[in-house]
């Protein structure tokens, strides 16, 4: 009897994972290898504000690395 429960559990189980893992895999894409930083608190946007700054092309996710920054 339970058994019948389990076809609609697992589709909606897929209906549920699909979405959360495409949009992973789409701002990895999109951001070249990195996923996307959200910032929710002041700390974290001035964070990525700096990270934007010492990139120097304007964009958060692209980095020098240490030995680079001046």
């Amino acid at each position: 009897m339970w058994l019948e429960i389990l076809p609609g559990l697992a589709a909606m189980s897929m209906g549920s994972l699909i979405p959360g893992v495409a949009t992973a895999y789409t701002h990895r894409f999109t951001n070249e290898g990195k996923e996307n930083r959200v910032a929710h608190h002041p700390y974290q946007s001035s964070l990525m504000e700096r990270d934007r700054h010492i990139s120097g092309v304007n964009r958060y996710y692209l980095s020098k690395g240490l030995q680079n920054i001046n």
